[in-house]
């Protein structure tokens, strides 16, 4: 049974988006201090070591993290791996609002994977909201100019983001799979986290490593700016969102704190205007509004 919307219900809806809004715009306002996959290994590295104090047991030689070895391993790669370093390597060449939006073409995403690797069969409300989720994702990625769509001229970022969103996409299938976890892990929120943020990590500074070894980009600009966006990245959008959107999802339901989810766009434009000056255009809201359109006929019962 789900709980009625409260003003403290209502807030777990809503904190996480906006948190993850400010993460995408963090992202952009520090492409010129340090490497995008660096940044993405550094933030992690931090969330292990904040996460130390509640779920340091994880790391023991007897824990499931070791005898689930696997499942962790591919849950760190696709999540904290692959998903945020792609995001914060589209954020280089896309605007937070760009980004934002064409993350929310995870229902096409989501049903595609699910109809071919869990054989999960899509209704035809599922299928109307892909396609108006995936129309609003188009008209991002046209800048609203259909002509560029026929010259394949995207921005480099919005297409890092659709291969990160497909990734979060497998990723979200992988959590439904309660039975391949361990009861222990998955009954304790910072634990769950912690099991995934160890192998996330490890494949973060094994990218960074490749970014160094290959691309050779400029030295990190050490400094207040710097750490300050560090503190943010590893503590609101990583540890406070995802325990708001976990008792959000238990209190309120999927489907509900879904439609919810896409007001990460509404809040990264208004943080985008604020902060970077980069104000919306016209085509990123009738974007928003059919992505919005699209969750909305999905979610209905």
């Amino acid at each position: 049974m789900h709980q009625p919307f409260t003003l403290r219900n209502l807030a777990l809806l809503t904190l996480p988006p906006l948190l993850w809004a400010g993460n995408a715009v963090v992202g952009r306002l520090v492409v010129d201090m340090v490497p995008p996959i660096t940044f993405n290994m550094l933030r992690w590295l931090l969330a292990m070591l904040l996460l130390m104090p509640l779920a340091g047991w994880v790391l023991r030689p007897r824990s499931a993290l070791w005898t689930h070895w696997r499942r962790y391993g591919l849950l760190g790669l696709l999540s904290v791996g692959l998903y945020n370093a792609l995001q914060y390597l589209a954020l280089h060449t896309s605007t937070p609002v760009n980004v934002t939006l064409v993350a929310s073409s995870m229902p096409m995403f989501m049903l595609a994977i699910g109809a071919l690797s869990f054989g999960h069969r899509a209704t035809a409300r599922q299928l109307l909201g892909a396609v108006l989720s995936m129309v609003g994702v188009l008209i991002v990625l046209s800048h609203g100019d259909p002509a560029r769509l026929a010259k394949v001229q995207f921005v480099a970022g919005d297409l890092y983001m659709l291969l990160a969103t497909a990734a979060w996409a497998w990723y979200s299938w992988l959590l439904t799979r309660t039975q391949d976890d361990d009861p222990a892990i998955r009954g304790d929120w910072a634990a769950f986290l912690m099991a995934q943020v160890v192998p996330g990590a490890a494949c973060a500074a094994l990218f960074a490593g490749g970014e160094w070894a290959l691309l050779n980009p400029p030295p990190i600009q050490w400094g207040w700016p710097l750490l300050a966006a560090l503190a943010y990245v590893t503590i609101a959008p990583a540890i406070v969102a995802y325990r708001c959107w976990g008792l959000a999802v238990s209190r309120m339901g999927p489907n509900v704190a879904g439609i919810f989810g896409n007001l990460s766009p509404l809040f990264a434009a208004i943080l985008s205007a604020a902060i970077l000056g980069e104000l919306p255009h016209l085509y990123h809201g009738a974007a928003f509004a059919l992505i919005v359109a699209g969750i909305a006929v999905t979610s209905r019962r």
